[in-house]
C-alpha cells in the first residue's frame, strides 16, 4: 500500500476530528479548571486569623 494514498474509510477522518476535539476540551479543562477552583476557594470570605504583633516592654529593666 502506498503511504501517500488517502484512507478509503471516511469514518477515519470523522473519528480523528472527534478525537482532536475531545483532546482539546480535556486540555482546556486541565489548564483552566484549577485556576477557577483556586479563585473560588481563595475568595474574600476567608477569615484573616493573623494575630497582631505586640511587644511587652519592661520599663524597670534599667
Amino acid at each position: 500500500m502506498d503511504s501517500n494514498s488517502q484512507s478509503a474509510n471516511p469514518n477515519d477522518t470523522y473519528s480523528q476530528r472527534m478525537a482532536d476535539i475531545v483532546g482539546t476540551a480535556i486540555a482546556l479543562l486541565t489548564l483552566t479548571l484549577p485556576v477557577f477552583v483556586i479563585g473560588h476557594y481563595s475568595s474574600n470570605n476567608v477569615q484573616n486569623n493573623q494575630q497582631p504583633l505586640t511587644y511587652q516592654l519592661d520599663r524597670n529593666a534599667e
